[in-house]
């Protein structure tokens, strides 16, 4: 009796020390996720499946992701290409106005945000986008001109003068290296809200502004690929064509409308695309003044075509004189028309 006592108690006792080991082995299996050397991104699915129990010898520590993002003193660079978990925390981190201002500064509009490997991102983010102006804030060259456009071919930007100041720049998506947009002095002719490509009937450009009549070269609405891919015209994020829609001046026509009688406002496209080279905007990691444009290189730009300016601005403000009499003295001869009322 006593001999079975001892035995039941062994076996009691073994059970409990095996319990205990088993016990000691799950605690120790736990994954640890401490990582104080880099940037986690963790899927919500991951923490999710962590909380369920491991079958028995497929215990396996999750792989999580972990990312560099490079930061100077005014940018940084979020790699989110092939990185889902690092483009969700983007979109967490980034909506609305400041969402679109970053992909403005990437040449990019929403829809091709999918294109860029990795995106440049003001640490310090600004509600006016002219802060990031690569371009002079004021221009005493241009002083006397009431409307001036730039397109600039090594930054993929416009910028929008008005006597002198700036007023307005962005992002733009000129021609591809096989239709590349001409370069020189255009000015702006005629307009329309929606028009059909002359190129393909599939292409419609939404708040065109031609400023190339016989070419057919124009700015308007287009994708924003983050890099020239246009057929020679100059694409703009929609509310950048439909503001400069209404910026913009037409040209005035003769009687009959064979023949132009006064030119619209000046647009200079200048410079060239570094093309199969590191995209301009990327080198502000490097230097964030490096698509900086000085007030000594814009006027040296400009400095050229200023006696055609002046003479084609002269020729307007002369025109416009002529149509505001023309409009008077039609306005008296209908008057003079009409029969006078008796009493």
């Amino acid at each position: 009796m006593k001999k079975s006592f001892k035995l039941a108690g062994l076996v009691m006792i073994s059970a409990i020390v095996l319990q205990c080991k088993k016990q000691n082995e799950t605690v120790t299996s736990t994954p640890d996720h401490n990582d104080a050397t880099s940037t986690i991104v963790e899927d919500p699915k991951q923490e999710k499946d962590s909380v369920e129990v491991p079958k028995k010898d497929s215990i396996v520590k999750p792989e999580r992701p972990t990312v560099s993002i490079k930061s100077n003193s005014d940018y940084s660079a979020w790699p989110i290409k092939g990185n889902d978990s690092l483009k969700k925390v983007f979109l967490n981190t980034y909506k609305g106005e400041d969402l679109h201002n970053i992909l403005a500064l990437n040449r990019l509009d929403r829809k091709n945000m999918g294109q860029a490997d990795t995106l440049i991102v003001p640490n310090k983010l600004e509600s006016n986008f002219l802060a990031y102006s690569p371009f002079p804030e004021y221009v005493e060259a241009m002083s006397s001109i009431p409307k001036i456009a730039f397109f600039s071919y090594p930054i993929q930007a416009y910028a929008l003068y008005e006597n002198g100041k700036l007023v307005k720049w962005g992002p733009t998506s000129m021609g591809s290296k096989a239709h590349q947009t001409t370069r020189g002095l255009h000015f702006t002719n005629w307009k329309g809200k929606e028009i059909i490509s002359t190129v393909s009937d599939e292409w419609k450009l939404k708040w065109n502004f031609n400023i190339a009549n016989h070419e057919g070269i124009g700015w308007h609405q287009y994708s924003m690929p983050g890099y020239p891919a246009s057929h020679s015209c100059l694409r703009l994020l929609e509310e950048d064509a439909k503001w400069m829609y209404d910026w913009g001046e037409q040209w005035v026509l003769n009687k009959g409308g064979a023949t132009v009688r006064a030119k619209g406002n000046p647009v200079i496209v200048y410079g060239d695309y570094p093309w199969g080279k590191r995209r301009p905007w990327k080198k502000l990691m490097d230097d964030p003044k490096a698509n900086d444009i000085s007030e000594e290189q814009l006027t040296e730009i400009v400095t050229p075509f200023l006696a055609e300016i002046k003479k084609q601005q002269d020729n307007r403000v002369k025109v416009l004189e002529e149509i505001k009499k023309e409009k008077e003295q039609a306005k008296q001869q209908q008057d003079t028309a009409k029969p006078k009322e008796t009493m």
